[in-house]
């Protein structure tokens, strides 16, 4: 099979983050596959994520091959450490990858939560159970300057997070940052909520929980990410957070079909939290790491 691997230009780069793409074509100029590398910087510079599509019909001809030996190419040019990839489970990317010299390093679950299933009275009774020295709040879009500080702060509560032998570093959060993830989801058109808990002796943030939802209020939301800090934990703050996060969306948003979850497969306490609140599994994908 005569191929042509293109290189293209991500017109939008992220605000910690670059994206390199190729274009894998035939003799006849027809797309084939494509390959995606996003390159990250504040305490994941060591760190190139890929995604790797071939149609089904051009499979096991070398196509896919092609695509990662420009991708690695790349990565290794960015001084970037280690290569992850996702694939869901017994899927042909399931086969490809660690016969490519990957490895499996974590397991993740999906979960989906249909917003009309939703039991309004259980939640509410979660929402109103007292959590002595901490009260809820929450904001639509980007935080509030008055809370801009204290919320860059509590995103450490991410760092420990189960990631069994994942290489993903330490992302570095600051008021900036904070900022620009918000700027980026409502640049796409989507909105993004975040309900958190407040340690009402410091007015400091004990934990977060974030939701983005589609701008025309349909579909499904997807859960970003919900973290208590280590020292606040053992109240049940995450599952009040959460709980708080699907009112307000089931609320807001009467045509939005479901939320979405996904957590690591050893994140037991985490993947509780979703199993009570009535999330159902709907797949699992696996994340392999090359190591350059």
């Amino acid at each position: 099979m005569s191929l042509r691997i293109t290189p293209l230009t991500d017109p939008v780069d992220g605000a910690h983050s670059r994206r390199l793409a190729w274009l894998a074509s035939d003799a006849d100029s027809n797309p084939v596959g494509t390959a995606f590398l996003r390159l990250f910087d504040g305490g994941q510079d060591h760190l190139a994520e890929l995604t790797l599509h071939v149609h089904p019909v051009e499979r096991r001809k070398g196509v896919g091959s092609r695509l990662l030996d420009a991708a690695v190419a790349a990565a290794r040019d960015n001084a970037r450490r280690c290569v992850m990839a996702q694939a869901p489970a017994e899927s042909p990317g399931d086969n490809f990858l660690p016969a490519r010299g990957f490895r499996k390093v974590l397991t993740m679950r999906f979960a989906r939560l249909p917003l009309a299933d939703v039991d309004t009275t259980a939640l509410t009774k979660i929402i109103e159970k007292p959590h002595s020295d901490y009260r809820l709040a929450s904001w639509h879009g980007t935080v509030p300057d008055t809370l801009a500080q204290t919320f860059a702060a509590s995103r450490r509560a991410m760092d420990d997070m189960p990631m069994d032998d994942a290489d993903y570093g330490t992302a570095a959060w600051d008021v900036d940052r904070v900022r620009a993830a918000a700027k980026a989801v409502a640049e796409r058109g989507d909105d993004l909520h975040t309900v958190v808990a407040i340690d009402t002796r410091d007015d400091s943030i004990a934990g977060f929980t974030e939701l983005v939802v589609p701008g025309q209020g349909t579909g499904d939301g997807q859960h970003y990410g919900t973290g208590v800090l280590p020292e606040h934990r053992g109240h049940g703050l995450g599952r009040w957070m959460k709980a708080e996060s699907i009112r307000q969306a089931h609320e807001r948003y009467p045509d939005l079909g479901g939320l979405l979850t996904d957590t690591a497969d050893s994140n037991t306490h985490m993947r509780h939290i979703s199993d009570s609140l009535g999330y159902m599994p709907t797949h699992t994908t696996r994340q392999y790491q090359l190591d350059l």
